[in-house]
């Protein structure tokens, strides 16, 4: 059996295909592709700042500034895939589960995004252990769906926790 893993081998090759050879059955394949499409071009979170805003007026400005950083990770995240132009994965007998808008793989959007978003709606009080327990489901779901690399979700997430550290809202800014 052949193994081609373009530019990742080691231990981001082994954690990928045990990633899409462990507790896959049609269900559970659909189940993840359907939740793994909230989390396309940060959607699910840039809905929940929107939400937040309308629901939240007198903290409007809050919200929508937290979105625009989701949104700001998403786009540089983007500017990075170009720059890096990493492949997406390619195993020979596991193809992927979901089609992709792009072929570039590092980082990944779903990650950075999920992470920037738990990172500035929990500073704006929203629960953190389910923010960061979605965030993290939905950069999981790559994996499993084999459409990025591990390396390409830790560094998605910890960009975007990163950014979202830094741009959070601050009641009383400094």
């Amino acid at each position: 059996m052949s193994l081609d893993l373009s530019s990742a081998g080691g231990l981001d090759g082994a954690l990928l295909r045990l990633a899409r050879t462990r507790g896959h059955h049609p269900a559970a394949e659909r189940a993840v592709a359907a939740f793994s499409v909230l989390g396309e071009h940060g959607a699910i979170w840039l809905a929940l700042g929107v939400l937040g805003a309308l629901f939240c007026p007198g903290r409007r400005r809050a919200w929508m500034r937290a979105s625009g950083v989701v949104g700001g990770v998403y786009l540089a995240g983007c500017l990075v895939k170009v720059a890096v132009r990493r492949p997406r994965p390619k195993i020979p007998d596991l193809p992927p589960l979901v089609p992709t808008p792009t072929q570039l793989s590092f980082p990944s959007a779903h990650a950075s995004t999920s992470f920037a978003a738990a990172s500035q709606y929990a500073a704006l009080g929203l629960p953190a252990a389910p923010l960061y327990g979605v965030a993290t489901a939905l950069s999981l779901s790559r994996l499993y769906l084999g459409v990025h690399y591990p390396s390409d979700v830790v560094a998605g997430a910890a960009f975007g926790a990163a950014v979202g550290r830094r741009w959070r809202w601050r009641k009383n800014p400094r």
